[in-house]
């Protein structure tokens, strides 16, 4: 028989000391020893905050005034972003704690053991992009405050120079692993969050909520139909965001014990994109601010929201500023880079975590100067942002529905045949693929691209058979929703892919499990239960 799966929270283990913050992680995507697990839902919750409670978000965050809207229709914007986007998000924490392991290692189960290179792609797609953002715009921050207060030049040999090193020091600390990282973010959650707060003082003066945007009363009829495309679409933007975690979280939520309660990891990671409302409401607001000072800085065809911030900003703000793109710029270029680093030791596993992480992260960086200095792409951070979450989002719908109809049971050890080199076992399915989770992914991905409606960037095939209001994110959720279930239901999968319980909702079907072959592999029969 394969190899029956202990439960975790069943086995007396004794916890080792955390390892020294200079030692380097060894750890890949293997599964996470019992007695290593010393992270806590409060460690999580500092790694998720903290990877958002940046400049990057800031950024994000302004989008609301560059679309046109006003304040407080912004705000709301914000509002219905963060809160969905938590919601998503936060059912993906509990894959850490139940396997060990990261994400995309978990979606062997419902992707089938090969299918779990769709999870490390959209990992790899999230992290490119976070992080650019991060160096960019701290990068620009740093450059920018230097200016204001040593006069140093604005010219492409300062922009180099700020890229590089703080490239640099965001891959030193994913080189060094998940402690350092974790270090890292508990400084930055509480020094970013009283520089936020320095910021709120900075500019209380200037800002006046009444900023009404261009959908004004007199707005000409043109104008006001574009007004729910422009919300819908900054909102979306917002929510990309929480969502953009989905493929990491698993990375440090498998540190914490598997006996941990649900609830409280859960709670953890919805908590920690709410907080992320602090530099968010910042961007928002401070947005509106330039849109009112220096409207040239907003101007949708050549955005600059660190330009307007340092216009805007009062002298004694400057360093804090700078500071503020340091530490904040740190914890999001971490928490993106780590885990697809992470990941791809996995998918190519001649390379340790540190050979893969440092390969990303030069692949990374050249993309950083490339777009910066050639193709200009920071104006399409919106766009991608939007493929982002409308790819990623069915992939998690996927991984939640199976966590749901598996009733929270799997098999640590058949989710590793793929980094092993191995085949068979029970998430073997046809040839390392399911095709159910697979056919659901794509078909819901596709469905959501076509629909895709983004004012003045992006608009897919369909995307104007809703009246011009973007319904890419709720129609691809259904998609895949409903698919999924229904495929589950229509061509049973094994039951030896459910636990003793059994399916919840889904028909199963008794065939053999493949023995386990290949490198290091048991020589053990196959089974059609699992036991």
């Amino acid at each position: 028989m394969s190899p029956e799966p202990r439960s975790v929270s069943a086995v007396s283990t004794v916890r080792s000391p955390a390892p020294s913050l200079t030692e380097v992680e060894t750890h890949g995507v293997d599964r996470i020893p019992d007695a290593e697990r010393t992270a806590t839902p409060l460690d999580l919750f500092r790694l998720a905050f903290g990877g958002a409670n940046t400049f990057s978000t800031c950024v994000l965050g302004a989008f609301p005034i560059l679309f046109g809207l006003s304040f407080w229709q912004g705000l709301a914007a914000t509002l219905l972003g963060v809160v969905v986007g938590a919601l998503i998000l936060c059912p993906m924490a509990v894959f850490g704690p139940v396997n060990g392991t990261n994400n995309a290692v978990s979606s062997s189960a419902h992707l089938g053991v090969h299918g779990r290179v769709v999870g490390s792609f959209l990992s790899l797609l999230t992290a490119v992009a976070f992080f650019s953002i991060s160096v960019w715009s701290s990068g620009d921050a740093l450059v920018g405050g230097a200016h204001r207060l040593f006069g140093l030049t604005r010219g492409n040999l300062s922009y180099v120079v700020a890229y590089a090193l703080f490239a640099g020091l965001v891959l030193a600390v994913c080189v060094y692993g998940f402690r350092f990282m974790l270090f890292v973010n508990k400084v930055a959650v509480p020094s970013a969050s009283v520089l936020f707060l320095l910021g709120a003082i900075a500019f209380a003066g200037d800002f006046d909520p009444s900023y009404a945007g261009v959908f004004t009363d007199s707005a000409d009829a043109a104008t006001q139909s574009l007004f729910w495309p422009s919300f819908i679409g900054a909102a979306l933007i917002v929510l990309s965001n929480p969502v953009s975690f989905g493929a990491f979280l698993g990375d440090w939520s498998r540190y914490i014990p598997a006996s941990t309660p649900r609830r409280k990891v859960v709670g953890a990671a919805f908590l920690s994109q709410l907080a992320t409302l602090l530099p968010f409401v910042f961007g928002l607001a401070t947005a509106s601010i330039i849109a009112t000072k220096v409207p040239e800085y907003v101007d949708p065809a050549a955005p600059d929201f660190v330009g307007g911030l340092l216009a805007i900003s009062p002298g004694w703000y400057f360093l804090p500023v700078c500071l503020l793109a340091l530490i904040g710029g740190m914890a999001t270029g971490t928490t993106a880079l780590y885990g697809t680093g992470l990941d791809f030791s996995s998918v190519f596993p001649r390379l340790s975590r540190v050979q893969a992480t440092l390969l990303v992260g030069g692949l990374s960086i050249a993309f950083i100067f490339i777009g910066r200095f050639g193709l200009d792409l920071v104006q399409s951070i919106s766009t991608f942002a939007t493929m982002i979450i409308t790819c990623t989002t069915p992939w998690m719908v996927v991984m939640m529905l199976g966590y749901w109809t598996r009733r929270g049971w799997y098999d640590p050890d058949a989710l590793q045949v793929f980094n092993r080199r191995q085949r068979g076992g029970r998430y073997w399915f046809a040839h390392g693929w399911n095709w159910r989770g697979m056919t659901a992914w794509w078909v819901a991905a596709l469905t959501g691209v076509l629909f895709t409606n983004i004012p003045g960037q992006f608009v897919g095939p369909l995307g104007d058979l809703a009246g011009g209001v973007d319904i890419s994110l709720p129609l691809s959720l259904v998609v895949a929703a409903v698919l999924f279930l229904a495929l589950l239901r229509l061509f049973p999968e094994p039951r030896a892919v459910y636990g003793p319980e059994g399916a919840r909702l889904a028909r199963t079907v008794e065939v053999p499990v493949p023995p386990i072959s290949g490198p290091g592999a048991l020589s053990v029969p196959s089974t059609t239960l699992p036991s």
